[in-house]
């Protein structure tokens, strides 16, 4: 008896939907010349040996690029905070006013493209001009970062997007007075860089100094 197209053939494991895939918002002035740089150099690589040897570098950037930019969709997770960033978790340090720092540092390999930790209102969103250190370096406390605040059930909740040595670029993508979803995405950092979130007061961490977290997936709390 012949399958249906919808049931998969005994013994063969079944195959769940592809997840889609963008380019993120904010990365057209990066992108767009690396790309059309490699496509140039290669079209006209057959007739120019010097144009041969840009086209390999070019393309490899250009790839590079490609997959830096990614912005996969993701299930969002349930939880009162989620995580805003791919990365690993770098540090969990209380705070003097009762909250509990989680910082999160993203390597040029994770998908860069921020979301909101929690439902909620944007109150605030301050540009701080700063240095460029490494994100992973103490030092990166006083780098170039924007400071967010989020009126949401929990009170407000303030989350920063720090630059570090390569990023150098912090594109919000919402602003004052806009209503977020928990996940939605607020905002890309160019290249590496790191995100800390601060937990209210009275909020457990339910995650590890070491642990790799995905945002819109990782919950930050506990219950």
């Amino acid at each position: 008896m012949p399958h249906s197209p919808s049931t998969a053939p005994s013994g063969s494991p079944s195959r769940g939907p592809v997840p889609r895939v963008r380019l993120a918002r904010g990365a057209s002035p990066w992108l767009l010349p690396t790309v059309a740089t490699a496509a140039v150099s290669l079209a006209r690589s057959r007739r120019s040996g010097r144009a041969a040897l840009v086209a390999v570098p070019a393309t490899a950037l250009a790839a590079g690029m490609l997959w830096f930019f990614r912005d996969p969709e993701r299930d969002i997770a349930q939880g009162r905070v989620i995580s805003p960033a791919d990365g690993v978790v770098q540090s969990i340090m209380p705070w003097k006013d009762g909250r509990t720092r989680v910082a999160i540092f993203m390597s040029p390999l994770n998908v860069h493209v921020n979301r909101a930790p929690l439902a909620g209102t944007v109150t605030s969103v301050e540009h701080i001009p700063g240095g460029f250190v490494p994100a992973f370096n103490k030092e990166s406390e006083n780098n170039e970062r924007v400071v967010w605040h989020f009126d949401t059930e929990l009170g407000d909740v303030e989350m920063v997007q720090i630059a570090g040595a390569v990023a150098r670029r912090i594109v919000p993508y919402v602003h004052d007075g806009a209503k977020v979803e928990q996940g939605e995405r607020i905002g890309l950092i160019r290249f590496g860089s790191r995100v800390d979130v601060y937990l209210p007061e009275g909020v457990e961490p339910a995650v590890e100094v070491g642990q790799t977290t995905t945002a819109g997936v990782t919950r930050l709390d506990r219950d």
